[in-house]
């Protein structure tokens, strides 16, 4: 990739600072966050070993922060040992035990409450449960559950005994299910009779059924929560219902002090070969980074009630739904379903009748609820809210400002996140007391971490404003550890790209390219395969979709590249309209005027070739899109890959001009 012809085409010129109010009480004001970079800056390890002193509970301190001997497996604080259940838990008991560590709404409206006193009784009884299953520290159990409390019980209990925990989004197959276990060599797995989710029951046990019996052999017994009460199928001498394990058990289990090293939990991501990476994260380094994070990102305040809409499936839900906040003793907000049911008001309604402070969500969410229109969120009070966050992809500015304006009111700091599975926490964020915000922009590093943008050698772009790939220079606690089960993978995939530079330092490949702006902005432009190659001109796809939703007709919309014989690739995109979309001439007169539309903002370079519209787009149910199937449809490919996973299977005909 050419540095001088990677084009950042998009123009954001406005620019928000925090209010006087928000940043006169903010954990970190600007003056606390140059003392912060500078701190980090004149002695890096010092700086992280401070903070894992200070912020976490050690069984056995640490002497060592950073050992980076056989970099790029790095080791921090390795020398000292505790446990992740203990610092969620255990020692908020004496003041904190009455407050309220989960609040808890599901798809039908039945709601529960955790105090951190309840939630520490329950972690214990499910860990002394699996420990009466045999399972040992570093055997590996994977979670197959809904997104409710017990997902959180379930991940607690594992690290209170050192076991290593998987959790697989229960929206996935019973293929993938299987692999997952495999892989782990998982003893036990823990899922649910069912979950409510778009008025459906999903059969969670039918599927951990059909995966067992597809292989499996390493399991040894499940553990089945009992959520909607359909019947189902319980394996004698294999399966256990979770309340009837933990009935007679007690409420005090000794927590299992372990290496600061020593893996917490596995991951799986998609990788491009389409085998699925684990990827591990540790105990101590991550507990900091996910703990930190959420004090300086979120502003974490005692009385305020942090709600993180992802499912605990994913990392954002183990980061800042189980460890992250906990770990700091706030109050978390857990539902179960999806944003739509009854209607498209659910998420304002929580928002009103819990009293959410903070609420971080996703794009793809926030853009889904800005086609329902702002009448809808203008008829709940949202008065409660200070703060707003978004996470899991780059937001268009105009989506930004529908945020900013419908649901902030022009008064809310929204701190818009970049990180990834890998990092294990926020790598780029605005603090909300600190940092002027620019719509669909991640800003800048947080103290203590370090970005750069270089170019298909691994050099440095200089100059006012530079492109490029996006890479982390140093180290961090909460990074991966490695992949399990395969190191030479992980050293390929993420310090392979780029030889090591002279002074030692390996660089960390995050796969996205990002334009840096005279202000030492980044602005995350999306995956390096998302980067369009038109006429020699290197255009990131998040830049063509900003245009498309600009216009206001257009909800939503997703971009991906064809082969060209003359341009090399062609764009096309795919594009959901506010309210009925059109037919017939009136279609073809929207995409004429969306073509024209892009050429104004961006330029005629980015006008797409192709504008399918459509009903929506192939979303996984996690609300992720599933890009490689557009590009797949719009090379006219016949679709050969596994869609199971969708939360609409039945769009891929559409958007193929079959349906």
């Amino acid at each position: 990739m050419s540095s001088d012809n990677f084009q950042s085409v998009l123009t954001e010129t406005r620019v928000f600072p925090p209010s006087a109010e928000f940043a006169a009480a903010a954990r970190v004001n600007a003056a606390k966050m140059a003392e912060l970079r500078a701190a980090a800056a004149a002695d890096f390890t010092g700086f992280w070993g401070a903070y894992a002193k200070s912020e976490l509970s050690w069984a056995t301190p640490f002497k060592t922060v950073l050992d980076d001997s056989k970099a790029p497996n790095y080791r921090w604080f390795h020398d000292g040992t505790l446990n992740a259940s203990y610092n969620c838990l255990d020692r908020h008991l004496a003041t904190k035990g009455d407050k309220i560590a989960i609040r808890y709404e599901g798809e039908k409206g039945d709601t529960r409450n955790y105090t951190y006193r309840e939630l520490h009784a329950e972690v214990c009884k499910l860990a002394n449960a699996i420990k009466a299953k045999g399972i040992v520290k570093g055997d590996r159990v994977v979670l197959y559950l809904p997104h409710s409390p017990e997902a959180v019980i379930a991940m607690q209990a594992c690290a209170r005994l050192g076991v290593i925990h998987s959790v697989v989004f229960g929206g996935f197959s019973a293929t993938a299910l299987r692999d997952r276990i495999e892989d782990t060599g998982a003893k036990l797995v823990i899922t649910a009779d069912g979950n409510q989710r778009g008025g459906n029951v999903v059969d969670l046990k039918k599927a951990c059924d059909e995966a067992l019996a597809l292989g499996c052999p390493s399991v040894e017994g499940v553990i089945v929560a009992k959520r909607t009460g359909h019947a189902i199928t319980m394996k004698d001498g294999r399966d256990a219902w979770w309340h009837e394990a933990t009935a007679k058990l007690p409420a005090d289990c000794e927590p299992v002090n372990v290496e600061a090293e020593h893996p917490l939990f596995l991951l799986y991501t998609s990788g491009s070969t389409g085998k699925p990476k684990g990827i591990q994260h540790c105990t101590g380094g991550y507990l900091l980074g996910a703990m930190l994070s959420a004090q300086w990102v979120f502003d974490l305040k005692e009385d305020d009630l942090f709600w993180c809409t992802a499912d605990v499936g994913w990392v954002t839900g183990h980061s800042y739904v189980t460890y992250g906040p906990l770990a700091n003793g706030a109050s978390v907000m857990i539902y179960e379903g999806v944003p739509t049911v009854p209607d498209a008001g659910r998420f304002w309604k929580i928002c009103q009748d819990h009293g959410v402070t903070i609420f971080y969500t996703a794009p793809t969410a926030i853009r889904a609820l800005m086609k329902s229109g702002e009448e809808i969120p203008n008829q709940y009070d949202l008065s409660e809210l200070r703060l707003l966050g978004s996470v899991g992809e780059p937001i268009n500015p105009e989506a930004w400002m529908w945020y900013h304006r419908v649901i902030g009111k022009e008064k809310l700091p929204i701190v818009d996140t970049w990180w990834q599975t890998e990092t294990g926490s926020i790598m780029m964020s605005p603090l909300p007391g600190a940092t002027p915000t620019k719509p669909g922009s991640c800003t800048q590093p947080l103290p203590g971490l370090f970005a750069d943008v270089v170019d298909e050698m691994g050099e440095p772009v200089v100059g006012k404003t530079a492109g490029g790939y996006l890479v982390l220079t140093k180290p961090w606690p909460s990074m991966l550890r490695t992949i399990w089960g395969d190191n030479e993978r992980y050293k390929k995939t993420y310090y392979g790209q780029f030889p090591v530079r002279p002074d030692g330092t390996h660089l960390y490949v995050a796969g996205d390219s990002t334009h840096r702006d005279e202000d030492g902005y980044y602005w995350i432009l999306g995956r390096t395969d998302d980067v369009l190659n038109v006429s020699g001109h290197r255009l990131g796809t998040m830049e063509v979709e900003s245009a498309l939703v600009s216009h206001p007709r257009v909800a939503e919309a997703a971009v991906v590249g064809r082969p060209h014989e003359v341009k090399g690739e062609a764009v096309c995109a795919f594009v959901i309209c506010k309210g009925v979309r059109p037919t017939g001439d009136e279609a073809l007169a929207l995409i004429k005027e969306l073509r024209e539309h892009v050429a104004k903002e961006i330029g005629p370079i980015a006008k797409p070739d192709d504008i399918r519209l459509a009903d929506g787009l192939p979303k996984t149910r996690s609300g992720k899109i599933m890009r490689r199937l557009l590009r797949s449809i719009a090379k006219g490919e016949e679709i050969t890959q596994d869609v199971s996973t969708l939360e609409n299977p039945g769009i891929v005909a559409q958007l193929a001009g079959k349906a």
